[in-house]
């Protein structure tokens, strides 16, 4: 498989960890939008959200009690963002189910 998030997780591109466990990997993004940008990736591969179900969702459950851990432990549990791009349409390039974690600066609503 030739998925670049496959190849952070079994470790086979350097990352900037902030959170590893048997189930998810956190790691700085390299193109931030705020000041904290932290994208939680689950180690097996789903491609986006529209594939998660009965045999998957226990990661994803998984992945929001880590990105509610990291928050409280950075220090920013009282404001943050998460975000999942589904598909080319809303912009995921990378087809690897990914949640952006992002704090430190005022958020809006996107206009369009």
């Amino acid at each position: 498989m030739d998925c670049l998030f496959c190849k952070i997780a079994a470790g086979e591109i350097p990352s900037t960890k902030v959170y590893e466990d048997d189930i998810c990997l956190a790691f700085n993004d390299i193109e931030p939008q705020a000041p904290v940008h932290i994208l939680i990736i689950p180690k097996v591969h789903i491609a986006s959200a529209a594939e998660i179900n009965e045999q998957n969702s226990a990661a994803v459950a998984h992945i929001f009690e880590v990105a509610a851990k990291i928050a409280a432990e950075k220090g920013f549990a009282d404001g943050f963002r998460i975000v999942s791009n589904c598909g080319d349409s809303a912009g995921q390039s990378v087809k690897h189910l990914h949640f952006h974690l992002m704090s430190g600066r005022e958020f809006g609503w996107p206009a369009g």
